[in-house]
């Protein structure tokens, strides 16, 4: 399809001076290390029997594999291990891993209180499929067995002392040792529980197995204490503006001037809730509409509020949680980039004395390393591109450090998709064709094209609005249709000759239009086949698989969607799109760590509000039961939970308990679901909704812009000086690492070398040079 090469000028970082040790600190450490001296003059720096080459070669494989996915190398490195090691970290163990997590999460929407019905409403809501006791459970059990290897697994592979300084491993087997417990006692119980503990415990499966979420979730621990200052700010702007409010809407002696203290301020937790809806601005202007139809000068109390609270502390919260955590983003990174110089330099070392024949060799050989690209597991292009940069150092036959280090430095390059040629027509005429149908003026004709069939399309949409299926003037509308799409056909075909069909296929955006033309074509070919078009004596009534008008809409949804084929030949969009596509990609961490905060509280929400709204029975069946008559007296009341009809949305399940949830997080009419819970249960169950707001739109929400921003701005600034063209040539690589590489110092050799020899399962021997140079 094509082939591909890495662009040379996308990174060029120098190393600097790393970490902050002082030199007595490093002396100290040295006193501890685990080290054997070897003889003066002697080389090789890894104990080892010469008659074992293949297991260093194995050794340097895996510890670049390490490098390439910023894995610690401290584990351990004989040939069984090693083989384990590869086989655990292979693709299909890692998607069964991953896909046994996800079965683990998934259960919450088949247990008991199951989702599996087709509305969330109890009013309309039919009995929901409640699998048999058992069934979940069996289930449960051998995801919990999974895990119990795969923790078994990890410790072997990392030994018992590394084991004791996991603190996430330790977590691991606690919380498979209490999901066992709880999954025992549900048995015991016949599955009738209420609260099950280990439902609480799922997301944490999901944390452990992702380095980047781990570190993720280290940086917003470490940044909530350093917004606790704006949060009691931002608390104490609340309350004084409540007093505030309290005092000057207080109950008068005229019931014609009380209507702001009789649906605001009537009492001091109803007067905070007031003010906190009226910072998300989810209740304005409602809030002030009372007071100021009194009186004008009461707007200035209710502006003030939100220019300080809505406009400047909660910007400027957003502000200290971007700048902390991506501090502390900048620091996690630094211990990746680490790992992978980390890795490179212990294969190096690995491979040092890889057949040494002479003292105080400081260099590898180039069939070894050879050999070793060719056994790792990395993409074809990042092989291809070491391997050639290798090569160059063939007349010499052996590599030293800094050359070896450098052959890596390919994989923070970007990658430059490179076309097949274009064919080659001996006849004039066919090679002035290709000439013309290969410019990019065709594809500004193409683009032309598209746009004058969607603005037909909507034309038609408009004229027909108010027209029923029997008086829609079907005929035109797939006539028009028909001519657009042949000249789609027209259009692919004449690509195909201008640039081969692998040529044609080596744009992304090409395949994308063919897709959907074929597709249209079928569907074209399908209407004329169905209802003998151009003769108009069809019944759109037809009771067939699908009528000609859902076809004709099925048609002119594909043409629109087609559409979005401008948006590589328009840079910034490209770099929009592009962006959007990144950070599916690459920054599923933070997603994740978004699915563990939705799925815990969740699973709290049930527990506390499970069936606690009832839905209005009818009048004629209504007792004179008290909540009854209140639930009866709130539907008529504007803007309440009753009125505006929000029934489907509660937490009887856990589908419901999510979409509830979202609906939170985008602030409009929280306040709605926040009063009817805490009117139904207590005035406590304000809390929990605070809680979500604090951490769904103000904590995760920002911090998922920020790092929007970040991946975009990264792009900006690396493709501001491309072409078009250009732009959809380059495959930025955009993982976190990289986007925040530019701002981290390299470590030191000295660093690396440090860190090296602190290794528990490779014991090195450094000859008096290593020691002196570090010393």
């Amino acid at each position: 399809m094509e082939t591909d090469s890495l662009l040379s000028s996308s990174v060029n970082t120098a190393p600097g001076d790393y970490g902050s040790r002082s030199g007595a600190k490093h002396e100290r450490t040295w006193g501890r290390r685990r080290m054997s001296y070897s003889v003066a003059g002697e080389s090789c720096g890894v104990e080892r029997d010469t008659g074992n080459e293949e297991l260093y070669i194995h050794q340097a494989v895996v510890f670049i594999e390490d490098a390439i996915q910023y894995r610690s190398i401290n584990h351990r490195v004989d040939a069984s291990s090693l083989r384990l090691y590869r086989w655990y970290y292979s693709r299909i163990c890692q998607w069964g891993l991953g896909l046994t997590i996800t079965v683990l999460l998934l259960l919450a929407f088949v247990e008991r209180p199951s989702s599996l019905s087709v509305s969330s409403d109890p009013r309309y809501r039919s009995p929901p499929w409640e699998p048999p006791c058992g069934f979940t459970e069996s289930i449960e059990m051998v995801c919990l067995i999974i895990f119990s290897l795969d923790l078994g697994i990890k410790s072997y592979l990392i030994g018992w002392e590394e084991f004791r300084k996991n603190k996430w491993l330790i977590g691991y087997s606690v919380v498979i040792l209490v999901s066992v417990i709880d999954w025992v006692l549900s048995l015991s119980m016949l599955c009738d529980e209420k609260l099950r503990v280990r439902r609480l415990l799922r997301p944490f499966f999901l944390l452990q197995n992702s380095s980047l979420m781990k570190k993720t979730l280290k940086c917003i621990k470490r940044t909530v204490p350093e917004i606790a200052s704006v949060i009691l700010l931002l608390a104490l702007h609340l309350c004084l503006f409540t007093m505030i409010g309290m005092l000057l809407f207080a109950k008068n002696e005229d019931p014609k001037k009380n209507g702001e203290w009789e649906m605001h301020f009537r009492n001091l937790p109803n007067s905070l809730t007031s003010l906190l809806v009226l910072l998300t601005t989810a209740n304005n202007p409602d809030v002030m509409i009372p007071a100021y139809s009194l009186n004008r000068g009461y707007s200035i109390f209710f502006v003030v509020f939100s220019v300080i609270g809505t406009y400047c502390l909660m910007n400027l919260l957003t502000a200290i949680i971007y700048n902390q955590f991506r501090g502390y983003l900048l620091m996690s990174v630094q211990t990746s980039i680490i790992r992978r110089r980390l890795g490179i330099c212990a294969a190096f070392h690995v491979l040092s004395c890889h057949g040494a024949q002479q003292p105080a060799a400081e260099h590898v050989r180039l069939d070894s390393v050879l050999d070793v690209m060719k056994r790792v597991k990395m993409k074809s292009y990042y092989r291809a591109a070491i391997t050639l940069e290798a090569q160059q150092y063939a007349d010499v036959g052996y590599m030293d450090r800094e050359q070896f280090r450098r052959i890596f430095d390919q994989l923070d390059k970007d990658r430059i998709k490179e076309h097949p040629p274009l064919p080659q027509y001996n006849s004039p005429v066919l090679q002035r064709l290709q000439l013309i149908f290969s410019h990019y003026y065709l594809t500004i004709i193409g683009n032309a094209v598209a746009l004058i069939n969607v603005m037909c399309i909507c034309t038609i949409l408009v004229i027909n609005s108010e027209k029923s299926t029997l008086e829609r003037d079907n005929y035109t509308l797939e006539i028009i249709n028909l001519c657009f799409i042949l000249y789609y056909l027209f259009e692919m075909c004449v690509k195909i000759f201008a640039f081969s069909w692998r040529g044609y296929l080596s744009y992304r955006n090409n395949i994308f239009d063919g897709f959907l033309t074929v597709v249209l074509l079928l569907l074209q070919i399908t209407i004329y086949a169905t209802y003998r078009l151009p003769y108009s004596q069809w019944d759109p009534s037809s009771n067939s698989v699908m009528s000609l008008w859902e076809m004709i809409r099925l048609v002119n949804m594909l043409i629109v969607f087609r559409f979005l084929r401008i948006i590589p030949d328009i840079k910034l969009m490209a770099l929009v799109a592009s962006t959007l596509l990144d950070l599916v990609k690459n920054l599923r961490a933070f997603a994740g760590i978004l699915v563990v905060v939705y799925y815990v509280f969740a699973v709290f929400g049930i527990w506390l509000f499970e069936g606690a709204i009832k839905p209005v029975p009818p009048m004629s069946m209504q007792s004179n039961n008290s909540m009854e008559n209140i639930t009866s007296n709130f539907s008529m009341e504007c803007g309440t939970y009753e009125q505006l009809g929000y029934w489907p949305n509660n937490f009887d399940d856990f589908a419901a308990s999510i979409i509830l949830l979202y609906d939170v997080m985008v602030v409009n009419n929280w306040q709605a679901f926040m009063e009817a819970y805490s009117r139904y249960t207590t005035e406590w169950a304000k809390v929990y909704f605070v809680c979500w707001w604090l951490t769904s739109s103000v904590m995760w929400v920002n911090l998922f812009v920020a790092l929007i921003l970040e991946n975009f701005i990264y792009k900006w600034d690396r493709s501001h000086s491309c072409s078009v063209t250009d732009v959809e040539k380059i495959r930025y690589e955009t993982s976190v690492q990289l986007i925040f590489k530019e701002q981290i110092q390299e470590p030191t050799e000295e660093e690396l070398l440090c860190q090296l020899h602190q290794h528990p399962h490779l014991h090195l021997r450094w000859t008096h040079t290593h020691l002196e140079h570090q010393q």
